[in-house]
């Protein structure tokens, strides 16, 4: 296995870089989802270290998704919009990331919020090393068909912030990984803000972070991009992705399964983006 170190100040940049470096670098493996006539992927192990993941601008214009759809995604991490579709036996979701953090299926014991109890941790002993959050549910994982590709997430407060890693197995470099680590930077925040610290520094560890062969023409539109733009003509900042961010909340509103509990969220999302 081959292997990147990417450490950048901002958050689209540090995705920006490892994606190039898996294309530049990665090594070719055949994966569980190819199809007839698939090129192998590019696969890296990777860790990205951002400095400061909060800075502007937060958003790479060039990530495949529309904004609408980072808010989306923000709020099935965060509020867990979506946890209502599990329901393995009928064939839809086996888990949603918020469910395994915040409601964490302990055999015998039920569901534990994992990311309130490491927040009660971290003001308890800011210095602990202990705060984490796990999702790998090894009595289940191996034999689903869509497993957790997130791990765990890690918690260390220094300097007056509460800085995050991230480990992740499996992570597709070009289609997922910016919008996880957007929303795993916004749950950093989250936690930051009900401990009483500033959110810190994020580094992002992929045991296989890769570009699926199946991509490699949707990919050289990114080559182009990259090449031929500014930095900040491929990156967007929180401010000018605020009117989409709230396009993805009416959206969501407008879903007619979306539970009551949910729908109060969404709403004071809603408020805060739009300030009324």
């Amino acid at each position: 296995m081959k292997s990147i170190h990417i450490v950048e100040q901002n958050l689209p940049l540090a995705w920006e870089k490892a994606v190039l470096a898996c294309w530049e670098q990665g090594e070719s493996f055949p994966t569980e989802y190819d199809r007839p006539g698939d090129p192998n992927s590019r696969d890296v192990t990777a860790l990205i270290h951002v400095t400061r993941p909060f800075d502007e601008p937060r958003i790479h214009r060039a990530f495949p998704g529309g904004l609408d759809d980072l808010e989306k995604y923000r709020s099935e991490v965060l509020y867990g919009v979506h946890d209502h579709w599990i329901d393995p036996a009928a064939g839809k979701w086996e888990y949603t990331y918020h469910q395994r953090l915040f409601a964490y299926d302990v055999p015998g014991k039920g569901c534990f919020d994992q990311i309130a109890a490491a927040v009660k941790k971290l003001k308890e002993v800011p210095y602990t090393r202990r705060a984490q959050a796990v999702t790998w549910q090894v009595w289940n994982d191996m034999s689903i068909g869509d497993p957790a590709c997130l791990q765990r997430l890690w918690f260390r407060i220094a300097d007056g912030a509460l800085h995050m890693n991230i480990h992740i197995r499996s992570n597709d470099a070009f289609k997922a990984a910016f919008m996880n680590m957007y929303a795993f930077t916004e749950l950093q925040r989250q936690m930051a803000a009900e401990i009483g610290v500033s959110p810190g520094e994020y580094i992002h560890i992929a045991d296989s972070f890769h570009i699926y062969g199946s991509y490699f023409q949707d990919f050289q539109g990114f080559l182009k991009t990259v090449q031929a733009r500014t930095s900040e003509q491929r990156t967007y900042t929180t401010a000018f992705a605020r009117d989409f961010f709230a396009d993805g909340c009416r959206t969501l509103l407008g879903e007619p399964d979306m539970p009551a509990d949910k729908k109060a969220i969404l709403q004071r999302r809603l408020e805060e983006l739009t300030g009324s």
